[in-house]
């Protein structure tokens, strides 16, 4: 059954149109890369899809039901978000930041628990950082902090992560080891989403790619399907050549 869907969705800021008669779905399983250069709509699409932004026109339909009708700890028990970037104002640890991803199952006022404590060490296991567990958060590096956030989305035990430039910040080995690790849930069932810059991670590890242009869904089907040279020279005006060889595809600038 569709997890989340969005039907003729538009969406402007001020007078300029962002997205333009957008549907999309997303199934159990799915680990899409989103695509588009600067300004193509990804992280106001993201913002929508969570229903953090309300659209001009359509709607957005989380198992079949208005997204707006649903209460916020509702959408938080289906769909948990990671952003580019969190600073918080006050020192937190590493393990109270993740914590907090467990709120929309425990509810406020409740203390973490047995399972809660963890359900926090697995998922810092899982990303290579448990050594942070005591550090405060405000002093870690980006890259660091990139991780925590996902490590919070994971102990949200949400059915769909939806990741807004995940591996910005993060080092090639940690960026593999993510890449990996999504790969892992989505054979599990659980749903991705991640905006991306970065053509040949989407070729890598997703299962299928939406490709947003000028406010326009314009692709959506398996990467291998739909990368290629001449999208990339529709989306971010270079000139590249592909090399298929060996099951994959490398593109170097002409």
């Amino acid at each position: 059954m569709t997890l989340l869907a969005t039907h003729r969705l538009s969406f402007y800021i001020g007078r300029r149109l962002i997205l333009d008669d957008l549907s999309l779905s997303i199934e159990p399983g799915d680990n899409i890369a989103l695509l588009g250069a600067n300004g193509a709509g990804k992280s106001s699409l993201l913002r929508l899809l969570l229903g953090l932004l309300k659209p001009a026109a359509g709607q957005v339909l989380l198992d079949g039901q208005p997204i707006t009708a649903l209460s916020r700890r509702a959408v938080a028990r289906q769909l948990a978000y990671v952003p580019q970037s969190h600073v918080p104002s006050f020192p937190f640890s590493v393990a109270q930041i993740v914590a907090q991803g467990r709120l929309p199952v425990t509810g406020l006022g409740q203390a973490p628990g047995a399972v809660d404590a963890d359900a926090v060490q697995h998922a810092l296991n899982e990303l290579g950082i448990e050594h942070l567990l005591e550090r405060p958060y405000t002093e870690l590096s980006g890259g660091e902090r990139q991780l925590v956030l996902i490590a919070r989305a994971m102990v949200q035990r949400a059915r769909l992560i939806i990741l807004d430039e995940p591996v910005t910040g993060l080092d090639y080995g940690h960026q593999l080891r993510l890449l990996a690790l999504l790969q892992r849930l989505a054979g599990q069932g659980l749903s991705v989403l991640s905006s991306s810059h970065r053509p040949e991670q989407a070729l890598a590890s997703a299962n299928r790619v939406l490709v947003l242009h000028e406010g326009r869904l314009i692709a959506d089907g398996p990467p291998s399907a739909v990368i290629d040279s001449d999208l990339m020279q529709r989306l971010y005006q270079v000139a590249v050549r592909q090399i298929d060889t060996a099951g994959h595809r490398f593109f170097l600038p002409c």
